[in-house]
C-alpha cells in the first residue's frame, strides 16, 4: 500500500491510497500517543479493504496535529480539497466516513461539510467538556474557538455510533437520537478497547462493507453479533450498564 500526500493544510495531513471501484473511505486519526507529532493514519486495513480477498478501496486519511476536534478553521477546506483530488482521479460512489475517539467526532463533522453516505463512529465524544471528563485535557485546553461544541448531526449520512459501556457512558448517553442514526453500547469495554474488540472478531470489515453499501440491518446484525445492545426508547433500557 503506497501512502500518497495530497494534502498539507495547516494542521492537517491527508494522505490517499488509491485503489479501484468508485466507494471512498476517509478514516480520521485521534489525539495518537506522541504529543510531539502528527497522529498516524489508523484503520489502514479496514479503510481499504485489503486483507479481504476483494481488490481494494480508495482510502483518505486524516490527520490533525493541532488536536482540534474539527474546530481548526482549515478542517472544511483541506477536506474538501482531498476530496476533489480524490474525485479527478476517478468518479466518487458512497463515502463513508470512520474513526476513534477525537477521530470519530471529527467523522460526524466531517458529514456535516462532504457529502457522506454514512458513518462509523467509534468512542466518540459528546462534547470536549463533559463534566469530570479529563482524559483529553491536555488537547482540550488549548482548542480554537469551537465551531463544533458538541458532536455534529451528521446530516444526511446514515451514522452508527459505538460506545463501550466501561467508562464512556457520561458521553453515551448524551446523544440524542438523531435521524438516521443507530447507537450501540458495549457492556464491558471501554473507550480504547472497543475497536481492538471488533477486530478481534473480525467485524470492522463487515461494518464498513455494510454501512458503504447501504444495508443497515447487516450493520446492526455484524454489531450484535460482537456484542452490542441498540440504545432504544424508552431511556431505561440502559438501566441493565
Amino acid at each position: 500500500m503506497q501512502f500518497e500526500r495530497i494534502v498539507e493544510r495547516g494542521a492537517y495531513r491527508i494522505d490517499l491510497i488509491d485503489g479501484p471501484g468508485p466507494d471512498l473511505a476517509i478514516a480520521f486519526s485521534s489525539v495518537g500517543h506522541d504529543p510531539a507529532r502528527p497522529p498516524a493514519p489508523e484503520f489502514v486495513a479496514t479503510a481499504t479493504g485489503r486483507g479481504s480477498g476483494r481488490p481494494g478501496r480508495r482510502a483518505l486519511f486524516v490527520s490533525d496535529a493541532g488536536r482540534s476536534w474539527a474546530n481548526d478553521p482549515d478542517f472544511e477546506p483541506a477536506l474538501r480539497a482531498a476530496l476533489d483530488q480524490a474525485g479527478r482521479r476517478a468518479p466518487l460512489g458512497c463515502i463513508a466516513t470512520l474513526g476513534l475517539s477525537m477521530g470519530a467526532f471529527s467523522a460526524l463533522a466531517a458529514a456535516r461539510v462532504l457529502p457522506v453516505d454514512a458513518v462509523l463512529a467509534f468512542s466518540p465524544q459528546w462534547s470536549v467538556s463533559v463534566p469530570g471528563e479529563t482524559r483529553w485535557a491536555e488537547w482540550t485546553a488549548r482548542l480554537p474557538p469551537l465551531r463544533w461544541p458538541t458532536a455534529p448531526q451528521p446530516g444526511r449520512a446514515q451514522s452508527y455510533l459505538f460506545h463501550g459501556a466501561a467508562d464512556d457512558l457520561p458521553h453515551a448517553l448524551r446523544f440524542p437520537a438523531w435521524p438516521r442514526s443507530d447507537q450501540l453500547l458495549f457492556a464491558g469495554l471501554g473507550h480504547s478497547g472497543l475497536v481492538p474488540h471488533l477486530k478481534s472478531r473480525g467485524a470492522l470489515a463487515g461494518l464498513l462493507e455494510a454501512a458503504l453499501s447501504g444495508d443497515r440491518r447487516r450493520v446492526l446484525r455484524i454489531a450484535a453479533s460482537a456484542g452490542a445492545k441498540r440504545r432504544l426508547p424508552p431511556p431505561s433500557v440502559w438501566q441493565q450498564f
